[in-house]
């Protein structure tokens, strides 16, 4: 993909990310950015384990029968083995003499679906919606690319998987159409700067569920499909209909991911990916498949 995008693509993308943002986020943002600047980094979590010791029966007491075969250990970390790989990715990736793959790891994150799926929720005075990981593990894919600054247009795919609890996985699909309610039909207003002038625009964003159960033990398609952009003091559109926001979301066992592709990423490919990576989640998840 080139690296000049058109006047209006460039107002497509930034369209994405309209809004004021507080100080928080934006340091927040930073934080994250400068992490992923990182080939590959990695944080390895330290576990410890508890053992009780057996009591003895009385003398005269038969001895117990051998303890049954206990059920597989429960899993904490998750390796890069359980993320989507190279190979599942159709296009090219970039070789190994340049940076392909981005990853990073964390503690108690949020399973945040979209930004602006966010923003419309608390602009409305109601919470974010996340549920709160346990640990998490995330990567970019980017396309082959030749030395030098990269742009939006080399990412293939970014995804994020966490573990949660049982009940916090479960209970993540079975709310969903609620949490996206609010957003069916949001207008969202912001600033867009265009060669140093400042003017308002707004679009409406209707998000929406419109896959189900294809991958995995749960898993779904959420599009944000956007009006036209229009310059609220003129009334007049700028550009065409910016193509929509799709994400895909997939659980397997106590972990779920989240799955974003790049600007030109289509939902049948979305679809392909997602269950690509639910084959993936099944060494990390637990039960295991």
């Amino acid at each position: 993909m080139r690296d000049d995008p058109t006047f209006v693509e460039q107002i497509h993308r930034d369209l994405r990310d309209v809004r004021w943002l507080g100080p928080e986020e934006i340091r927040s943002r930073a934080r994250r950015r400068s992490q992923r600047n990182i080939v590959v980094a990695t944080v390895v979590l330290a576990l410890a384990g508890l053992s009780a010791a057996a009591v003895a029966a009385p003398r005269k007491t038969p001895s117990p029968a051998p303890p049954a075969a206990s059920a597989s250990p429960t899993q904490h970390e998750i390796t890069t083995d359980a993320l989507l790989q190279p190979t599942d990715v159709t296009q090219p990736v970039a070789p190994p003499k340049y940076p392909w793959q981005l990853s990073q790891s964390g503690l108690g994150e949020p399973v945040r679906l979209d930004h602006q799926l966010g923003y419309c929720r608390t602009s409305q005075g109601l919470s974010e919606g996340w549920q709160t990981s346990i640990l998490s593990r995330s990567q970019t894919l980017l396309r082959e690319h030749p030395a030098g600054p990269r742009t939006e247009g080399d990412v293939l795919v970014a995804q994020d998987l966490f573990r949660l609890t049982p009940e916090a996985a479960t209970q993540f699909f079975s709310g969903l159409d609620d949490l996206i309610a609010p957003c069916t039909d949001w207008r969202s207003v912001g600033p867009l700067e265009t060669a140093g002038v400042i003017s308002t625009i707004e679009t409406v964003h209707r998000w929406a569920v419109t896959q189900r159960g294809f991958a995995g033990d749960d898993a779904a398609i959420l599009r944000d499909s956007l009006t036209a952009i229009r310059d609220v003091k003129t009334g007049q559109p700028i550009g065409d209909v910016p193509p929509p926001i799709l994400l895909a979301v997939v659980r397997v066992g106590d972990t779920v991911s989240v799955l974003r592709l790049g600007y030109d990423g289509t939902e049948a490919e979305l679809v392909q990916l997602a269950v690509a990576a639910a084959a993936r989640m099944c060494a990390a998840a637990n039960p295991p498949c």
